[in-house]
């Protein structure tokens, strides 16, 4: 079963910090006392994780990752799901990240643009007006070319 916990401010982050330094090869940080973490799990283990959090008028995300032996498999597509989700939920106006050239497709393909350049890293937004969560952008229960791409990968 795959699944996604988040964890608020103050929680024990230890298994989103595992999945960090497998990934970025990076431990905690300022950052990790004013963000809510989440993390995706299979089978009850941890296959990816990324935390949320507010600053200078936007939802900000980062730390988006997955080991390398679990990508391809929509462990990815879930986790910015459920930021977007979450950021939602709190009514965000804006929601930005920071993110290397080589992982711009992926927010690119949720909707989030460029907007500039800083310390080598592709700064990118999105408005909470233009988030769309299901794939297609239109309601699936009522779509006439519902098919199996409209589960994300992780759940099927």
């Amino acid at each position: 079963m795959v699944q996604g916990k988040w964890f608020p401010v103050g929680s024990d982050i230890s298994e989103a910090l595992s999945v960090r330094l497998a990934v970025f090869g990076t431990a905690a940080d300022a950052l990790d006392s004013m963000a809510q973490q989440v993390v995706v799990y299979r089978e009850g283990l941890p296959v990816g994780s990324a935390r949320l959090w507010w600053a200078d008028g936007a939802f900000r995300l980062d730390m988006l990752g997955v080991p390398a032996e679990e990508r391809g498999k929509g462990y990815g597509d879930l986790l910015i799901r459920l930021l977007l989700f979450k950021a939602l939920t709190h009514s965000a106006g804006l929601i930005a990240l920071e993110t290397p050239e080589e992982t711009r497709p992926f927010f690119a393909k949720y909707g989030f643009v460029a907007d500039g350049e800083e310390n080598g890293l592709v700064r990118m937004h999105i408005r909470g007006e233009d988030v769309q969560l299901s794939h297609c952008g239109g309601n699936c229960a009522q779509c006439s070319n519902r098919s199996e791409e409209c589960i994300p990968k992780a759940l099927r």
